[in-house]
């Protein structure tokens, strides 16, 4: 009788495989758990997330399979921000990401010992960090901080487009300790440009409309803002404001350009949120926050909507639209 040497080898070789398949199917996978918070409403402040998402997959970190991202919003209330964070822990988070400065200093409020990892201002500044080379403590992450020549910028930048421009109105959240520092900044410079800058602060949603009164009332003729997370998450109600008064918008973050406003000049923050990524991947292979360094942005991006100047009754200078990074017609 002939042996079945053939099919004999390919059930060993089967064997071969199917056996670490069964090893590994009996060893416990990680599932990750991470808490993000945003201080609007979902779905208004949607960089983040992607970039965040694109981040992780880059490492192997998958919705579903071996991560879950526990979403929060507070919906405009900011003082809800400790009972959220409460309820994330609860949820044994393994890492809280938080979105700007004033989220990662009510997420650490709460705790000192879960990590957090975010995109921020001035974390020496504000208290979040010893140093940038080394945190020393539970937040880590990326500094948005540029200094002066970057608030410089925006006001350039309207004066460029707008020679004759004389008042701009700066939009700010008081709450946000890094708001206070650029609004110093920008009066600092203003005055050799020939501008004066106005402080308009609003802490919540229901400012809005107190503030574009005053606005208008105090004779603005444009609009500064910074990718500060309660404005950029209502930046649909500050545009449609701005077009209907024809105040064009410099801002810091491309959303309010996306959303129609005139001109943003400030990092790339889909690619910021990317990088965020490696910091989570770190920590969840046992890495301590408190080690790694805190990065800074380096690169910025300048993006021009047309459409919006053309609206405006704008003529963007053709050198400027030759070193912009992207225009949208």
């Amino acid at each position: 009788m002939k042996h079945p040497t053939g099919r004999l080898s390919v059930i060993l070789a089967l064997g071969i495989l199917v056996a670490p398949l069964a090893a590994d199917a009996q060893l416990p996978k990680k599932l990750f758990r991470l808490g993000y918070i945003l201080p609007g409403s979902p779905g208004a402040y949607t960089t983040s997330l992607r970039g965040l998402r694109q981040g992780l997959r880059d490492f192997g970190y998958l919705e579903g399979q071996n991560l879950v991202i526990e979403e929060r919003y507070a919906e405009g209330q900011m003082e809800r921000l400790p009972e959220i964070f409460t309820e994330l822990l609860g949820l044994k988070v393994d890492i809280l990401v938080a979105p700007g400065t004033a989220i990662a200093r009510a997420a650490q409020q709460v705790t000192t010992s879960i990590p957090i990892v975010a995109i921020m201002g001035d974390p020496i500044g504000t208290g979040l960090a010893a140093s940038l080379a080394h945190p020393d403590g539970n937040v880590t992450g990326i500094s948005t901080l540029s200094g002066e020549g970057f608030s410089g910028k925006w006001l350039e930048l309207l004066k460029e487009i707008m020679p004759h421009v004389s008042r701009v109105a700066y939009l700010w959240n008081p709450t946000n300790p890094v708001s206070a520092s650029n609004v110093k900044m920008l009066q600092r410079i203003a005055p050799a440009l020939n501008l004066n800058v106005q402080s308009m602060q609003v802490a919540n949603p229901k400012e809005f409309e107190r503030v574009f009164a005053t606005i208008t009332s105090e004779g603005a003729e444009a609009l500064i803002l910074e990718a500060e997370p309660l404005l950029v998450s209502y930046r649909s109600q500050i545009v449609q404001f701005a077009a209907q008064h024809r105040l064009p918008v410099i801002a810091q973050h491309r959303a309010f350009v996306e959303a129609d406003g005139l001109m943003s000049y400030g990092p790339n923050f889909f690619e910021l949120w990317r990088r965020i990524g490696s910091y989570v991947d770190r920590i969840f292979k046992g890495a301590k926050p408190g080690d790694l360094p805190i990065e800074q942005a380096m690169s910025f991006e300048l993006v021009i909507n047309l459409k919006a100047a053309k609206a405006l009754g704008l003529t963007i200078p053709p050198t400027l639209l030759f070193q912009a990074d992207e225009v949208i017609k």
